[in-house]
This record gives C-alpha cells, sequence and structure tokens, in this order.
C-alpha cells in the first residue's frame, strides 16, 4: 500500500525502511509489539488484587499434557527479554521503559 501510495514498484528496488521514512507510516507490527509491553507493565505495575497478573502467571498442572510443543504463553515473549522474574523487573520503570524498544524489535523480527 506504502509503494502505491509513492508509485514505487518492487523493480525499483527501494528498500521498505526508505518508504516507510519517505510515507511517515509508523510500522504497525511495532506498534502492536510496544502496546503489548505497555499492557504488561500495566498488569504488573497493579498492586489492588485484581486477578491480571495470576492469569498471566497461571499454569495448569491437571491431566496428562499435550503431545508436541507446549503452547505459547502471553508472556513468553516477555520473559525472553526481561527474565522469568519479568514481573519484578517491570517495578523498575525506567529498566522496563528501556526493555521497551529491544522487546519491539526483538518481536518484530521473531514475525
Amino acid at each position: 500500500m506504502e509503494r502505491a501510495m509513492l508509485g514505487v514498484s518492487l523493480r525499483d528496488q527501494i528498500r521498505n525502511e526508505e518508504i516507510r521514512r519517505r510515507t511517515r507510516v509508523t510500522d504497525k507490527a511495532q506498534r502492536v509489539a510496544k502496546l503489548k509491553w505497555q499492557w504488561a507493565g500495566h498488569i504488573a505495575w497493579r498492586t489492588d488484587g485484581r486477578w491480571g497478573l495470576k492469569v498471566l502467571e497461571w499454569r495448569p498442572r491437571i491431566g496428562k499434557r499435550s503431545v508436541g510443543r507446549p503452547s505459547t504463553r502471553a508472556t513468553g515473549d516477555i520473559r525472553r527479554v526481561a527474565g522469568s522474574r519479568w514481573s519484578q523487573a517491570a517495578q523498575d520503570r525506567v529498566l522496563w521503559n528501556s526493555l521497551r524498544k529491544t522487546y519491539a524489535q526483538q518481536w518484530t523480527s521473531i514475525g
């Protein structure tokens, strides 16, 4: 869509970064990653005892495990950047905000 806005085809061999610079359109994947990071920080900062953080940390242990790869959790990719104790790391807002850019870059490169 951005290429059509500029009248540029793939044959012109112009990189996506250059096209985004010209159109000033933000990368949607990075925006989604930033919002997910902020949401996780918001959940970790709440101290009123609501169930949001408990649900994110919950792991069912009933019955047999399913065959194959373990299912991914909402906090799996957050743990890769901030560590297994990500909710404690989120309490330090300066550290948490500094990790946000790293998370967005890693999240968009994964897919």
